[in-house]
C-alpha cells in the first residue's frame, strides 16, 4: 500500500486522532489495522475528483478481534495528490460508532501482547 503514496505523505486517521508520515509508517498502520480488524473493508458509495483532490464517501466495516459484533459506519476520505501519488490521506469516521456497533465500551483499547 505504501507505494501509492509520496515518500513524505501523511495519513491521518481522524477517528483515533493519529497521523502517520511516510510510506513505512503508512504501511505499518495498514498492517496493524489488518491484524486487529477481521474482514476490514471500505465500500465506496461515491467518489469525485477535482484538480488534485479526490473525495470519497463510503462505509468502513469489519470485526474488531474479540468484539461481540461487527461494525459498519459512514466514512469520508480526502486524498490530495502530487504527480499521481497520494500526498495526504485523511479518513473521517466516528470511533464511538465503531465501538457501539461492535459491542465495546467507549474507552476500549486493544489488548497488548
Amino acid at each position: 500500500m505504501g507505494a501509492l503514496f509520496t515518500p513524505n505523505a501523511t495519513y491521518t486517521d481522524q477517528g483515533i486522532g493519529v497521523t502517520m508520515t511516510g510510506r513505512e509508517q503508512i504501511s505499518g498502520w495498514k498492517a496493524r489495522t489488518d491484524a486487529g480488524i477481521e474482514d476490514v473493508r471500505v465500500t465506496v458509495n461515491h467518489a469525485s475528483h477535482c484538480d488534485n483532490r479526490i473525495t470519497i464517501e463510503g462505509v468502513y466495516a469489519g470485526h474488531i478481534k474479540g468484539a461481540p459484533t461487527s461494525f459498519a459506519v459512514p466514512l469520508a476520505t480526502l486524498l490530495d495528490l502530487e504527480n499521481g501519488e497520494i500526498a495526504r490521506d485523511q479518513d473521517f469516521y466516528s470511533l464511538n460508532a465503531v465501538f457501539t456497533q461492535s459491542g465495546l465500551p467507549a474507552d476500549w483499547t486493544p489488548a497488548t501482547s
